[in-house]
């Protein structure tokens, strides 16, 4: 990865822009099951409510690189110590160069210093090579594979992952 200065941080309305430009990005939107090309007044209440959004159980950071959103982190299903992780980077142009990992990282120390989480369970689809690679060189496990799901327009198996920290 060139060396950039990449941090999660709180979303901002003035993020918008980026968001709206990955929501015309194709590759993008089949990846994380969003239509294309959404109405941009339907998107926008749709990240003004993450913006906004205020919740005990599930936390939606922004990642930024090089002074630009490129992505999100989520903490879901927050209970004790132990949560659901996931991230979109937004910028297919930046996939593959260990921006997601990095990413993914920084957000299990937040997670951990900020909440005390210490149990991170994760899920991808299995023809999601990239993303299995990037859990597992962070040191998650498989632990089962459970259920199916539509991903890039085949119905897919689904794998999940653990990490203790």
């Amino acid at each position: 990865m060139e060396e950039q200065k990449l941090i999660i941080r709180p979303l901002r309305m003035n993020d918008y822009l980026q968001v709206l430009g990955w929501s015309k990005d194709e590759a993008f939107c089949i990846a994380n099951g969003w239509d294309i090309n959404r109405v941009e007044s339907e998107l926008y209440e749709w990240w003004q409510g993450y913006v906004n959004r205020k919740s005990e159980d599930f936390i939606r950071l922004g990642i930024e690189w090089n002074d630009q959103l490129i992505g999100y982190g989520d903490l879901a299903s927050i209970n004790g110590n132990s949560a659901e992780i996931g991230i979109a980077i937004g910028d297919s142009s930046k996939w593959g160069k260990g921006i997601g990992r990095q990413a993914t990282k920084l957000l299990i120390a937040y997670a951990y210093e900020k909440l005390a989480i210490s149990v991170f369970d994760a899920e991808t689809h299995v023809s999601n090579i990239r993303s299995r690679k990037m859990l597992e060189k962070i040191g998650f496990k498989e632990i089962s594979r459970v259920g199916t799901e539509m991903y890039q327009g085949e119905t897919t198996e689904l794998i999940q992952y653990r990490l203790y920290v």
